[in-house]
């Protein structure tokens, strides 16, 4: 059996509760230092109630919401990959660019997926 990282957190409840820790202090960071979250964050909190009433099924309602939350998955995911490339290549690369690029590319297009879902659905 293949020894396990020591960075690796605890079974069970223990990692539970870290994995906890770690999902508030993303989304705290998040908060703080990402603008982009904030704005999307607004936006959803004005939109996913709006898709809630205006689904006529829980298909639909799951339809409004879903593509709202991946939005805000994907940028936590694009400031991730800005705070990496950050610290590991302060000056200007064209390797960091394109990742930078890349990311804000997988939020722009999550933003696209939320107005054709919701076009489909409503229209």
């Amino acid at each position: 059996m293949p020894e396990t990282s020591p960075f690796k957190s605890r079974p069970g409840l223990a990692r539970l509760i870290n994995a906890t820790r770690y999902t508030q202090a993303g989304l705290s960071a998040a908060w703080r230092h990402e603008s982009a979250f904030r704005q999307e964050l607004a936006a959803c909190a004005v939109l996913a109630p709006l898709g809630l009433w205006l689904g006529n099924s829980g298909t639909e309602r799951a339809l409004l919401v879903a593509p709202l939350l991946l939005v805000l998955v994907v940028e936590l995911l694009n400031s991730a990959i800005e705070a990496v490339v950050d610290l590991a290549s302060p000056e200007q690369h064209e390797l960091a660019a394109r990742a930078k690029d890349l990311g804000s590319a997988a939020v722009g297009l999550s933003l696209v997926g939320v107005v054709v879902v919701w076009g489909f659905v409503l229209l």
